[in-house]
């Protein structure tokens, strides 16, 4: 008997139950490697809201002793410019329909991010930003432990430790949410009947 249940990698995504997840794009994070990136972030941001799409822009803000601190001997983004969105990004998480968690955690779901996807009814999380293999990684995995559908857009993540960290990323997550949920902005967006360009 085969299995007729609709595999997420074939599902429309609709906007109203849907949110573009911004993550982590900071000053202390935009670096030669992640930079290139920032530009097509905009891009997608600019587009989705226009189409009146959802919006929720993370800030990563790390604390004196943090687990970050003693047990992996990172003390960055402390304090500002580091820890402020990128200017190129910044005048898009004032918008209406934008939101902004700032967490110490890697993820998105902060008790602070966890109420807001809740409160909204948001099911679909189309995520983009910085670092593909840690708070991106990490937001798309809760996400899917929590029962909601992530989609992590390939061509708008990027790591600052460079190619090697940022394909990791990408091949684990396909690993823990699934391959047809590791898709391309226009693929996502496709599903939204929105267009790029």
């Amino acid at each position: 008997m085969s299995d007729t249940r609709p595999r997420y990698g074939d599902a429309a995504i609709d906007i109203q139950s849907a949110v573009l997840v911004v993550v982590d794009v900071q000053n202390g994070f935009v670096t030669p490697n992640s930079d290139p990136v920032v530009a097509p972030i905009v891009e997608l941001v600019d587009r989705w809201q226009r189409a009146g799409g959802a919006t929720v822009f993370t800030r990563y803000l790390n604390y004196e002793g943090s687990p970050f601190e003693r047990l992996i001997h990172w003390s960055k983004l402390q304090t500002s410019p580091e820890t402020d969105f990128d200017p190129r990004l910044a005048p898009y998480t004032e918008k209406s329909g934008a939101h902004r968690v700032d967490k110490t955690i890697y993820s998105l779901f902060s008790e602070e991010g966890t109420a807001l996807v809740e409160s909204q009814g948001w099911s679909d999380l189309l995520i983009c930003g910085i670092a593909t293999e840690s708070c991106v990684l990490k937001t798309a995995v809760d996400a899917f432990e929590l029962g909601l559908r992530p989609w992590v857009l390939s061509d708008a993540v990027a790591s600052h430790a460079g190619e090697f960290a940022h394909d990791a990323g990408l091949l684990v997550a396909s690993r823990f949410i699934g391959r047809d949920q590791v898709v391309t902005s226009a693929d996502a967006l496709e599903r939204l009947q929105l267009t790029v360009g």
